[in-house]
Order: structure tokens, then sequence, then C-alpha cells
């Protein structure tokens, strides 16, 4: 190959666009997530009395900027934010189903561990301010843009009644789930164990 010829592919390739996938904070890695898997309390009861509205989120973050468009702008690529803060433009990548997107609209923010399980597993004794600090969790691999309707398929099942479209996905989203079950102090039942086991026995 001539040395022009050369320089050309380079830089096609250089100027190619790529999407970086970008992921929460703090996932750990597989072993850890073992460990803290291991040292989580089993539950075999759900509290009742469960309200989404227990649960205040997409709280101001700074400025107008609230959670939903902090994790938008840290999820996505070449986002471009408008004078409210909302995403007027970028690329994202939904690691649960491995769908790209343009639009924020077509992207829900998903609570790893849903505000109802959360509920369910110890959440019913916190105040008000630990559950909205839990529902804009940006410390932890709590919170996450993906695609709505898989998201909305999720709804608030826990990974034995529900697991990413990808099963390449399945041991990050096992990571990232106990890891803020063990961060929050959070209960699993049996089945959920077993799942998450599983799961992570895929990394």
């Amino acid at each position: 190959m001539k040395l022009a010829a050369v320089a050309l592919f380079f830089t096609a390739a250089l100027a190619a666009p790529t999407l970086e996938k970008r992921t929460p904070p703090n996932i750990p890695t597989a072993a850890s997530a073992k460990t803290m898997l291991a040292a989580l309390t089993t539950r075999t009861t759900d509290a009742t009395g469960y309200s989404r509205d227990l649960f205040p989120h997409w709280i101001t973050q700074s400025g107008s900027c609230n959670t939903r468009e902090v994790v938008l702008a840290r999820d996505g690529s070449n986002v471009v934010q408008a004078s409210d803060c909302s995403a007027s433009s970028g690329t994202w990548f939904s690691p649960y189903d491995g769908a790209t997107w343009t639009a924020a609209s077509d992207l829900d923010i998903d609570h790893v561990v849903p505000l109802s399980n959360a509920w369910k597993s110890g959440a019913n004794t916190w105040t008000t301010a630990k559950r909205q600090s839990f529902a804009n969790d940006l410390t932890n691999p709590q919170l996450i843009a993906v695609t709505d309707n898989v998201n909305q398929a999720k709804g608030d099942k826990s990974p034995d009644a529900w697991k990413p479209p990808l099963t390449s996905y399945y041991c990050t989203y096992a990571r990232m789930w106990v890891k803020v079950k063990s961060v929050w102090a959070l209960s699993v039942t049996s089945a959920e164990r077993t799942a998450l086991t599983s799961m992570l026995n895929t990394c």
C-alpha cells in the first residue's frame, strides 16, 4: 500500500464516528459483587403500602438541571443541552437491548433497583429524605439511560422475573444490582439471590 493510501486510510479511520458506551459509576468486579451478594439479608415477606410519591425523584441537581438531565448528559455522547438543561440532541446507546437513539424522548432513566423493590427490601423504614437520596443516587450504579419501552417492560421486576434482553449484559446488570442493594443495605428474596448468582456466573 502506498504511503498516500495509508495516510488516507488512517485519516478516515480517525474521522469515523464512534459511539462511546458509557456506564454508571462504581460498578464492582464480579468477585466483589459475589462477596456483597453473600452478605445480603434474605427476606421472606414484602412490605405493603408502597407509593412512588414516597420516593421524590428527578430533583434539581444544579441550576435548572434535574437528575434525569444529568444522567442523560452522562450516558450520552455529544449531548447538547438547551437553556432549561433538557437534552436537545445527542446519541445514546441502551445497553439493555443494544439500541442506539438520537432523541432523548426515546429514553427512560431506569432505577436499576426499582423503587417498589427497594420499598419491599427495607426502604419502607427509611425517612423521606433517605428515599429521595436513593431515587436520585448518582454515586452508585442505580440510574441508567435505556430504551423507554424496555424500561417499561421491566417495571418493578427483580432479576428472577426480568433480565435485560441482551444476555451479554447479564454480568454488568447483576453487578450493578448487587452494588446498589449492598450500599443501601437492602434485602433480597431467595429467588432473587439465585437469579443474581446465575447472572454473575456469566461474568
